[in-house]
């Protein structure tokens, strides 16, 4: 919570801390962005039973440097029937977004100075919700126009599968969010975190639209299994396909910049934001250096760990086919978060008529509601059919049926086989 009893910061002061976080917070994130690129080849090795980058510098650290050096020494190719200027500005329009949202997304405790609390938050706006829904849906427009400026069909192909894609997942990811909403009363993120001081984790108070964000916040990065704008066995490579150097380079580096910020808002609205947890100390004042570390540790703890899932689920998930996507989105996607918000909003009206206080008894009744939809909708109304690892159109007595005309490969004779 925020102490009301400092002061806030004298103009001079307020424009200089400002300015110094906006250049902090520029410098984390590259910086993170290309580790990120180096994370996802050691774990991959990992997971693959490989070493993965360790010949430049102690543990392949240094791999990320050479990388950046040769992008921009590579020479650039520019195919003659591009739209150059589109052509050019397309990968700037796929990265500007992300890291403009991180702009009112707070990630640690306010800061104690000599002229008054520091609110760790480069711009603490009372709409930073909105804010952030609407500059992350811009990244579409850097994707759609790779493709058309490109003036290849495979590009183009990829820039509508992307645009499809995006559009189609980012209805869901938001009917998911405005159940955050509800719950919170308010737009702010930093109000979304203090609610779920009081009330617990929406993670666990709402469950099932932190699972739809998750799956909408995959399908909104194009990564694994939802990574079909990128198919690299129907589409070369994509809407990057004409783009060569630095210039193509950047549409990595905004894939993981979007990662990054899709794990530090999935955070704030579902994991408590800088919260710790088990602990009250970190949330009331008097604030001080201490607390600030603490939870600036405790936010780049919890962005690391979805960062890591991220990656996990790129090499371990089989990529959806494009009828999938499409049918998961609108006919699954869309429609749960749709009777969702239905649902809580209806809970949320019969606990208040019950006279049950906003709190933790509250928080626990809502958790109690999400596990029966979460039983519901993955045991009951799934069947298997989504959890399941493969899924057929064919009903079960259908599938036996052509099993059994199947001729056995043992019991074929080898001279029939050649």
């Amino acid at each position: 919570m925020l102490d009301q009893s400092q002061l806030d910061l004298p103009f001079l002061p307020f424009l200089l801390a400002t300015i110094i976080k906006m250049i902090a917070m520029f410098t984390l994130y590259m910086v993170s962005v290309a580790y990120t690129t180096y994370a996802e080849r050691k774990i991959s090795a990992w997971i693959q039973d490989r070493h993965g980058p360790n010949r430049v510098g102690p543990f392949g650290l240094f791999q990320v440097l050479a990388d950046g050096v040769k992008n921009f020494m590579k020479e650039e190719s520019m195919p003659g029937g591009v739209n150059k200027p589109l052509f050019i500005i397309a990968p700037a329009l796929a990265f500007i977004p992300a890291l403009t949202a991180w702009a009112v997304i707070p990630f640690a405790a306010p800061l104690p100075t000599p002229w008054g609390r520091v609110d760790m938050v480069v711009a603490d706006m009372p709409i930073g919700f909105l804010f952030t829904l609407a500059v992350t849906s811009l990244g579409v427009y850097g994707i759609v126009l790779a493709g058309w400026a490109s003036n290849n069909k495979y590009a183009l192909l990829g820039g509508l599968r992307a645009s499809a894609q995006m559009v189609s997942y980012e209805i869901s990811m938001g009917m998911a969010t405005v159940c955050v909403l509800l719950v919170a009363g308010n737009v702010s993120l930093t109000k979304i975190i203090d609610q779920q001081v009081f009330m617990g984790w929406n993670v666990l108070v709402l469950s099932v639209a932190s699972f739809i964000f998750l799956v909408a916040a995959f399908a909104e990065t194009n990564r694994v299994p939802f990574d079909l704008p990128e198919a690299e066995s129907e589409l070369i490579a994509g809407y990057h396909a004409e783009y060569s150097a630095m210039k193509f380079s950047m549409f990595p580096i905004s894939e993981y910049a979007n990662m990054i910020t899709a794990s530090g808002l999935f955070v704030t609205l579902f994991l408590g934001g800088w919260d710790i947890p088990l602990t009250s100390w970190d949330n009331f004042g008097p604030f001080t250096v201490g607390k600030f570390t603490a939870t600036f540790a405790m936010f780049v703890a919890k962005v690391i760990f979805l960062v890591f899932f991220y990656i996990w689920i790129r090499w371990t998930l089989p990529r959806f086919r494009y009828d999938q996507l499409m049918s998961l989105g609108w006919k699954v996607m869309l429609p749960t978060a749709l009777a969702y918000v239905v649902i809580v909003a209806s809970a949320m009206l019969g606990l208040d008529m019950a006279g049950l206080a906003r709190g933790k008894l509250f928080g626990l009744a809502m958790f109690g509601l999400n596990i029966v939809l979460l039983i519901v909708l993955f045991f009951i109304l799934d069947r298997g059919r989504l959890v399941s690892p493969a899924a057929s159109r064919l009903d079960r007595a259908r599938l036996q049926h052509l099993r059994s005309q199947a001729p056995s490969r043992a019991t074929l004779n080898p001279k029939e086989i050649r």
